[in-house]
């Protein structure tokens, strides 16, 4: 499992009958996690003094009770900067998990020793886009939510980024991919965390299962001569590591020189030491030709 375990401001406190105790910089949160299956004795007060807590609706959705939470705040991890926004369907506008992906490519941009083009698709928040421009990247972020992208752009800009070459674009992630095909735009690395379901600014349906291979053989004719890395984050149950990673091999591995791994990303629970698993990815580099 790769874990991220650099964060100062972020912290699993413990896990315990499908709920996760977390802490968000000053404040303490609970939110439901369907992975968190145990039983375990919960043992620290935290729980009880929790600034907020997450529930789900029987009828769907869910809200927030017991919330004494400001409307945002901020995080740090080294230097970025995040805006944190409980929002309705319990998300807080970050994935602290994806931390152990940010390390990952950032080094390979900054050791690339020449100028870097990444693609963010799916972009959500910009976790991924401001650890690529901090690393020394110029990035493209496309995100089918405006608000989301307007999110990124903040956090962009807390980060000391907000001169940063970032284009930020709201659209349908395979309208723009075809439309950067037939405009001859070329990309070094591409970053993708596509949704379980989702729909685009003009009501296209996106179901991962049925989408996924054919999106990602369109993104690979986006890459450049010299492509330097690419990445693919599920969330999705039923998708494991390894099925991802079958799928990008069969269309990176035949054109490019490269090797893939794939793995589970997770965070490290205080309460116990042992790790939960919060997702899986799939890590391929590409060698010079």
């Amino acid at each position: 499992m790769w874990i991220s375990d650099n964060w100062r401001e972020y912290e699993l406190l413990d896990a315990s009958d499908g709920e996760r105790l977390e802490r968000w910089g000053d404040y303490t949160l609970i939110r439901p996690d369907p992975q968190v299956i145990w039983h375990t004795e919960r043992k620290q007060n935290l729980w009880q003094s929790a600034d907020a807590s997450y529930h789900r609706s029987h009828s769907g959705g869910g809200a927030w009770s017991r919330n004494s939470l400001p409307e945002c705040w901020t995080i740090s991890y080294g230097q970025l900067r995040f805006r944190i926004k409980p929002m309705g369907f319990k998300h807080t506008g970050l994935f602290p998990e994806q931390a152990t992906n940010w390390d990952w490519f950032s080094d390979l941009i900054r050791r690339a020793g020449r100028p870097i083009k990444v693609l963010n698709l799916f972009a959500y928040t910009g976790g991924a886009t401001v650890a690529a421009a901090a690393a020394g990247a110029s990035v493209c972020h496309v995100d089918a939510a405006k608000g989301m992208v307007a999110a990124a752009r903040e956090n962009a800009s807390l980060s000391g980024l907000a001169e940063a070459p970032i284009r930020y674009i709201v659209d349908d992630c395979k309208k723009f991919i075809e439309r950067e095909l037939r405009r001859g735009n070329r990309y070094d690395a591409i970053i993708m965390d596509p949704p379980s379901y989702g729909r685009g600014p003009g009501g296209e349906v996106w179901k991962i299962e049925e989408s996924i291979d054919a999106f990602v053989a369109l993104a690979a004719q986006l890459f450049s001569d010299q492509p330097l890395f690419f990445l693919l984050n599920s969330y999705t149950t039923g998708l494991s590591a390894s099925t991802m990673k079958y799928l990008t091999d069969l269309h990176f591995m035949k054109k490019f020189n490269g090797k893939s791994e794939a793995d589970e990303i997770g965070l490290r629970v205080r309460h116990g030491g042992l790790c939960l698993p919060c997702g899986s990815s799939v890590r391929c580099t590409f060698e010079k030709s």
